[in-house]
């Protein structure tokens, strides 16, 4: 089962869009695997972000994210990582699709609302940076029947 990590940022907290950020997975039929609120810690984010260590937003964007508390989720599904980099749009909000996540709320690059890991290796990473094993449950999603045709061999049976 493939995952990735979304993180709903601080913006999305303290703008009230939690609940429609998570609406549109669970419409699209994405199975939540894990989710937890905690106020990241600057270490983490340090790591987390390291590619942009030296670029002048950097310390900027380690504040924003330690100002308030983020919601870290695991999303599994097929071809997850493609599947929720297209909803949730381009990073510069302004310049994102409308009916993406991004293009339907956010106008700016930092405060976009979400993250959302780039690659499946990405994914596995990060799933491991904000997660403990014992907190990412296995569960049968019932309707995932109804979601994945039998021939993409998504379901075990």
């Amino acid at each position: 089962m493939e995952r990735t990590l979304v993180i709903i940022k601080p913006d999305a907290i303290n703008r009230c869009l939690v609940g429609e950020i998570l609406r549109r997975f669970e419409k699209k039929g994405l199975k939540i695997a894990a989710m937890k609120m905690v106020t990241l810690q600057p270490y983490v984010l340090k790591e987390h972000y390291a590619e942009h260590k030296d670029k002048v937003f950097f310390k900027g964007l380690i504040n924003y994210m330690t100002s308030i508390p983020s919601i870290p989720i695991i999303l599994e599904g097929k071809d997850i990582v493609n599947v929720v980099r297209t909803m949730i749009g381009s990073t510069q909000g302004r310049e994102a699709e409308p009916g993406t996540i991004r293009g339907d709320y956010s106008v700016s690059n930092q405060n976009n609302l979400v993250h959302a890991a780039e690659s499946k290796e990405k994914a596995e990473e990060e799933i491991k940076r904000f997660f403990k094993e014992d907190e990412i449950y296995t569960y049968q999603k019932m309707n995932f029947d109804w979601i994945y045709s039998k021939d993409e061999k998504y379901l075990k049976k």
